[in-house]
């Protein structure tokens, strides 16, 4: 109970954690557009702190990440939970991860998620222009001459056509 008020006074306004229930914390590590940014959510289970938290990389956040980097980050935040085992360690987890983002992250390919990103922004573009050619709105033989009887003879409205007359 202290922990968990603890963790709520700590991250209070900052966008990157997020409280699940009261036993299930999320915490974004890096920024949003950061391609290698992960989350990382922990839970407590009934007897914690003497048995270790369930630390779960399974979110959608983290579906750009191998598996292989997901499990070096697992097995890393393990080490960490088994030197603090017996004490409130959500917190030190997350700093934990945050000091270490580099560490976790180094084998991670950035390209895969560039190349992607690029692909689909410069593809796009390129194919409705090719298609579609700009149409010029179609006038009736009406609207044509409404539209030359209010114009002058270089197709400009005259000057206070949409003046309000005062003195009626």
């Amino acid at each position: 109970q202290m922990e968990l008020e603890a963790l709520r006074s700590i991250y209070e306004g900052d966008a990157c954690f997020r409280e699940l229930s009261p036993v299930s914390f999320q915490y974004r590590i890096g920024e949003s557009g950061d391609p290698k940014a992960f989350l990382v959510e922990v839970s407590w289970p009934e007897t914690y702190p003497q048995t270790a938290p369930v630390i779960s990389m399974d979110a959608f956040f983290n579906n750009t990440i191998s598996p292989a980097i997901k499990q070096s980050i697992l097995d890393k935040l393990m080490v960490e939970v088994e030197a603090n085992l017996g004490t409130a360690m959500t917190y030190t987890l997350f700093e934990y991860a945050k000091d270490n983002k580099e560490l976790f992250m180094e084998n991670q390919p950035v390209n895969t998620v560039t190349s992607v990103s690029n692909n689909i922004a410069t593809g796009t573009p390129d194919v409705p222009t090719s298609k579609k050619k700009d149409k010029k709105e179609q006038l009736s033989k009406t609207q044509k001459r409404k539209l030359a009887d209010k114009t002058d003879n270089k197709g400009e409205l005259p000057r206070g056509w949409n003046w309000v007359d005062v003195i009626k």
